[in-house]
Order: structure tokens, then sequence, then C-alpha cells
């Protein structure tokens, strides 16, 4: 009997301080984390888009991920090195800080968990030369209906679209015109802000104009490196599938969660790339932000050559649409981490939804191939279920979102998506966009019923 409870005392001993170990380890995991949201979102926010701390304090690091929040607060202040352009946050006693570099393009990239600052000169940068001609500027024709711009202002008020909502920008185009655009103080037409999820639409932009190039295809298998052994059935796997949300790969829960890679310095070969086949691709959707990271490191990997690979959005893209706003940041082994980490204006946006509603052709050069715009606005094979809550979910395409009348919008209407309010509205039977940007909190902006009520106050 004593023996029995010598071994029992022994087990519990053991049990609490492997219970203990690992909450100090969970905890240290935490804090990480934590600490490397605050330097990254410090770092874009305020070299991106000239965001001072009190600003971002009241925004980029406000009503964040609740499980974050507790944390966040404890942190001391994020350090802030002009000249360098660099943010370090301190998170633990002995432990060195998380910090988050920024470039000119790519903007800020965090480096690895307990590296040194050193580190930072080993970044992947871009030099781009603007040798073309410059594009042509977004024309306006602004509107002084009385009802288009009280219902634009009525974004504003934190209620009408929304409980608890908070608008930082809206933008309106007609027949490739701004009609109507208001800021929230603190932003402007210049102010970038993360896009969040509205990046995974640049990403698919980014691959149809290697389409167009005939750089890639995407009814082909993938071909990555990594999944080339023999009889790995992820090698079937299409650029389409990871468009698609329909790669059949693992994915947690909740599959806009990657934190290590967003905000843990982990790179994107590392996590994205790594997960198990659980389903035939193609034929179950799920939405995963590394669906997305994944297809971009395709790109590179046919591409073959990383300068090349970095400079390519911005040459081919983003700068002849006049995109000059817009910062596509990488991790720090240089990969696009384009499900999410994209800082751009509003008017940056209307760039891209003018492009979309003209079949990918701008200032008469073809930069999509024809038909790339109804490509991503056809149904996956597969399509979202209803949500959480039990409400219906918009359809899903190529990395776009479908509307229909359902919604109280044209058939045929898709759009951008990101978290905590980001959207670009795309209308193609009205020859309409509607952006809009904010810091959302909970239930969100009900984006389908703002732009209803704007195409219903407009002509015809």
């Amino acid at each position: 009997m004593r023996q029995m409870l010598k071994k029992t005392v022994l087990t519990i001993g053991v049990s609490l301080l492997c219970n203990a170990a690992f909450a100090q380890n969970a905890d240290r995991s935490h804090l990480s984390l934590v600490a490397g949201y605050k330097a990254a979102f410090t770092c874009s926010a305020h070299f991106n888009a000239g965001r001072t701390v009190e600003q971002i304090a009241g925004d980029e690091l406000n009503r964040i991920y609740r499980g974050y929040r507790d944390a966040l607060a404890d942190l001391p202040d994020a350090v802030i090195d002009e000249k360098k352009k660099r943010v370090s946050v301190t998170y633990l006693d002995g432990a060195p800080p998380r910090i988050a570099q920024w470039r000119p393009y790519l903007g800020c990239a965090q480096l690895p968990t307990r590296s040194s600052a050193s580190a930072a000169k080993k970044l992947p940068v871009v030099a781009i030369k603007q040798n073309r001609a410059l594009p042509r500027p977004l024309a306006e024709a602004m509107t002084d209906s009385a009802e288009v711009l009280g219902i634009v202002s009525s974004a504003f008020d934190r209620s009408t679209y929304g409980e608890g909502t908070e608008t930082t920008a809206v933008l309106v185009v007609k027949d490739d015109a701004i009609i109507a655009e208001k800021y929230r103080d603190g932003f402007d037409a210049e102010t970038p802000q993360r896009t969040w999820s509205v990046a995974k639409s640049i990403a698919a932009t980014i691959i149809g104009a290697a389409v167009e190039d005939g750089m890639i295809a995407v009814d082909k298998p993938t071909g990555l490196a990594a999944w080339s052994s023999p009889g790995d059935p992820r090698g079937a796997i299409s650029l389409q599938n990871l468009l698609q949300m329909s790669s059949g790969l693992t994915s947690l829960t909740a599959g806009n969660r990657t934190d290590d890679v967003y905000f843990g310095g982990g790179r994107v070969v590392d996590h994205a790339i790594t997960n198990r086949l659980v389903a035939e691709p193609g034929t179950r959707w799920r939405y995963a932000n590394n669906d997305t990271m994944i297809a971009m490191h395709a790109l590179r990997e046919r591409m073959d050559n990383d300068k090349a690979f970095l400079e390519y959005p911005f040459s081919e893209v983003l700068l002849p649409l006049g995109m000059d706003r817009t910062f596509l940041e990488t991790d720090w082994n240089g990969d696009f981490i384009l499900s999410s980490q994209v800082w751009t204006t509003a008017r940056d946006l209307a760039r891209l939804g003018i492009l979309y509603l003209n079949d990918g052709v701008w200032n008469g050069k073809r930069i999509l191939p024809e038909g790339w715009a109804a490509y991503v606005a056809t149904p996956a094979p597969d399509q979202p279920g209803p949500r959480a809550n039990g409400n219906p979910s918009p359809g899903y395409g190529a990395q776009f979102w479908l509307y229909d009348e359902s919604w109280g919008l044209p058939d045929g209407t898709y759009a951008a998506r990101g978290n905590r309010g980001q959207y670009l509205v795309i209308i193609p039977s009205r020859n309409v966009l509607v952006v809009r940007r904010g810091f959302d909190d909970g239930g969100g902006f009900d984006v389908a019923k703002f732009a209803s009520d704007i195409l219903a106050a407009l002509p015809e």
C-alpha cells in the first residue's frame, strides 16, 4: 500500500511539474505572438502609412483578436528606430525582443523569434525602376446627389450598417470615375491600411497576370518541390484548387488564423506547405490562408528567380495601375504573405476594381487574361456552408466572394473581403465599385446592404 502511495505521489508530482512547464511554455509562446503582433502592426502602420503611436494605439492595436488583448495591454511600449525603420517589442525578461523591419515596396517583415537585429540585414529587398509611362490618374465625377452622399455619411455613424462598426474610408466608382469619397479623421486618400483577406484577391490578380504572361497555368498541378516525392497525393493539387479554397489540405478549424506566419515570424514554407491531404483536391471547400500563400509560393518556384519574383507584382501589376501606395509584405524568407499582409489605400483598391470592370485591360494594355474577371467570379465546385451562427454565407469563386439577388445585389456581383471590415465590391452589371475600409469589431459592417443602398440611389 505504501509503495502504491509513493508511486501515486510521484506520478502526481511529475504531472504537476509537466503541467507547470507546459503552462510556462504556452505562455511564452503566446507572449511572443502578441509581441510579434504589436511589432508588426506598429512597424507597418508607422512606416507604410505614417501613423503616429497614438493613432496606432487607437486603431491598429485596438479591438484586436480577443485572445491577444490582455497580453497586449501588459506589454511595454514598442521601440521605434526611425533611422533604421525598425520596431522592437520586449515581451520576456532575458529573451530577445520581437523585431519588425521595414523595406521599400515590401513593407515590414518580422524576424524569426529569438533572432537578433543583425538578421534584418538578410531580409529580401527590391529596387523597382519605373521606366514606363505613368498610369492615367483616377477620373473624378463627384456626385451632388444628397441621397448618395447621405448614404456614404451614414456608413460612418457606427450603427446604420452595424453596431460598433468603425469606418475609415468609403469610395464609390461609377463608369470608371470616382463619384463619392469620404474619410474619417486621421485618414485620407494617401493613407494605406491593412487589407487583411482582401489581399487574397490581389494574389489572384498577380496569378492572373502570370497566366497572361505564360508563366503558369491554373489547371495544371503546382509542381511544388515539397510535394514531388513519388506517391505524394498532394502532387495532384492544381493552382485552381488553391485559388478556389479546395486544395483538400488540413487547416485549423479557423482557416483564417495562421498566427505563426502572421505574428510569429514563421516561414510560409514551414507552416503552409507541410499540411497533409484529407480530401480529394477540388471536392471540398474550406477557407484557408494557407491555400493563398501556397499559390504564391508555387509562382515563386515556377519563376525560379527570387529577384524577378519579388519585383513582378510591382512592375507588371501594381505600378502600371498606379497602385503606388500599396505594400506587399513578406516573411523573412522572401515569400509574399498575400493571404492578409498587404497595406493599401481605398483609391488603390478602386484601381484594382476598375481593372476587373474592364476585363483585365488598363490604358489599352491587357494585364489579365481575357475572361479572368469572369473566372474569379465563377462559383467553385464546392461552396461555403452557413456561418457558425446559422446565417448564410456569400458564395466563393477564385479568391473572391460572390453575391446575387438574394443579398439585394445584382447577379454577378463579386467582392474582395477582409477582416475588420475591408471591402471592394465589384458590380459589373452597373459598372459600379464600392470600397469600404474600417476597424470593425464583432458582427461587422453590412456591406451588401450598404452597396445595395448605393445602387438604389444611383441612376440606372
